[in-house]
């Protein structure tokens, strides 16, 4: 199958957990309301009803699909864009499984009166076929959800045949939450800092998201693709500049970063509307959409790396006290991202006048010093499991997480191939 976008729609998923898709075909004008509200925008009408979907269209924007007699779903256009499976006996189910290896576009599997045996032949027939997204035909939220759990990867989607504005707020709000806590977990690696040194200046990039982020998240990005930093957000306020929580300072032009379903990208090649991936110190993952990139003229810094077997690994970035590198805390027991983490602080190094060098978060944003975020209090005798230090008194022999993958890349997507990056 393939990979599936956001839920209001386009592209299609992979065998991890992701973005599902979600379409909605209704005859009541309030169940549509609430699927704009609820980010669906791709809506399906039958053929009678092309004055319907005009009519419509003046409520909000979305993308109408007709779905014909003899089974084609068409574009407004009047293209083709998939086709319905009609599913009733076992004799159908055999044929759509040999169908699964060449189809291509969106497949809508509707079956008749048994759903949840077709469901998971068909997820399982379509793992092998990247070009063909399939989507289950489902009455209510209950019966989306059994095919958008089909053998646990589910079908890439469900369009939800309703009347009812409950049963598609309910289905859009499951959707929404599995995406938010069915990311991939990613396992990080503590790479030892052995040199941070100003470069001159460069094209940077700064990436406003439309989505807050919290304490410990934030964007990977890297020189190279084989080994991506956890960049934080802005959302620490300083004496400097107030809290930016939606933003990312993410370095210059072209750096690596990482985004949904396993590819990377250039930062040179964000625009508004891109969806990116948002990682924390716990390696917890989530989707997020780009609202703008602001690309200027701005001094950087290098920051050079060891993993532990010894292979190196680098990261530009802009010279400035709010850029900051997620990592495990000093006296943490792992450099591992699993460790959990809490709300509160220290600083990385001794402030005048304290006996152990720690303060508060707060304290720290107040007066400008660097501060870190981790899982117990740093004045108690106990370790923090991560931190946020920011490049300015970031200093060899830190520990910064790193996200270790294949280097080789060709269009974002990694491949086998001998490649070298220095």
């Amino acid at each position: 199958m393939a990979a599936a976008a956001q839920a209001g729609g386009g592209g299609g998923g992979s065998a991890v957990a992701g973005p599902k898709l979600l379409w909605l075909s209704t005859s009541n004008q309030d169940a549509l309301t609430a699927g704009l509200e609820a980010g669906i925008s791709t809506v399906v009408f039958g053929e009678g009803q092309a004055a319907l979907a005009q009519e419509w269209q003046q409520l909000g924007r979305f993308e109408a699909v007709t779905r014909t007699a003899d089974g084609r779903l068409l574009g407004a256009a009047g293209e083709q864009v998939g086709r319905v499976r009609l599913l009733g006996s076992p004799e159908d189910l055999r044929a759509a499984e040999r169908e699964a290896v060449a189809a291509q576009g969106v497949v809508l599997m509707a079956a008749t009166d048994w759903q949840i045996i077709p469901a998971e032949n068909l997820v399982a027939a379509y793992q092998a076929n990247p070009g063909a997204t399939l989507l289950a035909a489902a009455p209510d939220c209950a019966a989306g959800r059994v095919m958008l759990e089909a053998l646990e990867v589910g079908t890439d989607g469900v369009l939800l045949q309703t009347d009812s504005p409950a049963e598609v707020r309910a289905l859009a709000q499951y959707v929404q939450q599995r995406q938010q806590a069915g990311g991939a977990k990613l396992q990080y690696e503590a790479a030892t800092v052995t040199a941070v040194r100003p470069v001159g200046m460069g094209d940077r990039a700064c990436v406003d998201l439309c989505s807050l982020l919290t304490m410990g998240e934030g964007m990977l990005v890297g020189s190279f693709a084989r080994a991506l930093f956890v960049v934080h957000s802005e959302c620490a306020e300083s004496r400097y500049i107030a809290s930016r929580p939606f933003r990312v300072n993410a370095g210059p032009v072209h750096a690596y970063l990482q985004l949904p379903g396993g590819r990377t990208g250039y930062l040179s090649e964000l625009r508004s509307g891109a969806e990116v991936l948002v990682a924390d110190a716990q390696g917890s993952t989530r989707t997020a959409l780009v609202g703008r990139v602001k690309i200027e003229a701005r001094p950087l810094i290098l920051v050079e790396a060891e993993l532990p077997d010894g292979e190196p690994c680098s990261v530009l970035l802009q010279n400035a006290e709010t850029v900051r590198l997620v990592g495990p805390a000093p006296g943490s027991s792992s450099g591992s991202s699993s460790n959990g983490g809490s709300s509160s602080g220290s600083r990385s190094g001794n402030k005048p006048g304290t006996a152990s060098g720690a303060v508060s978060a707060a304290a720290a944003a107040e007066d400008g010093y660097v501060w870190q975020q981790g899982g117990s209090s740093s004045g108690s005798g106990s370790s923090a499991s991560w931190r946020a230090v920011s490049v300015s008194e970031l200093a060899p022999g830190d520990r910064v997480f790193v996200l270790r993958q294949g280097g080789a890349r060709h269009t974002g997507v990694a491949i086998e191939e001998s490649i070298t990056e220095r």
